[in-house]
């Protein structure tokens, strides 16, 4: 997938994947949908953008005597992922007239 695109994916893929249970950055990694190929380096700071933003919190808990951060999906993040799905129409809208273009 092309990066500008993806990079447009990762915040709603973050969201999501919270959205059921609360959850730490190498278990999001490998619970976000493969096509992202996305990386902890690429994650972290997606995450503190999201945290900023009120759309998930965060919490410490010592794991095997390290620090491990859990994060969950706050009701600013249920919006976010709610606005999202919304814009669905108009991207089909879109890809339908690049899809033509094949014509």
């Amino acid at each position: 997938m092309e990066a500008q695109l993806k990079r447009g994916f990762i915040e709603a893929c973050v969201l999501a994947t919270v959205a059921g249970r609360e959850s730490y950055g190498y278990q999001i990694v490998k619970d976000a949908p493969a096509a992202l190929e996305l990386t902890e380096s690429t994650l972290y700071p997606v995450l503190k953008r999201l945290e900023q933003a009120g759309c998930i919190t965060a919490r410490s808990a010592e794991h095997n005597g390290r620090l491990r951060k859990y994060y969950r999906i706050t009701d600013a993040g249920r919006a976010r992922i709610e606005e999202f799905l919304a814009a669905w129409p108009a991207v089909q809208n879109i890809y339908r007239y690049v899809e033509g273009a094949q014509s």
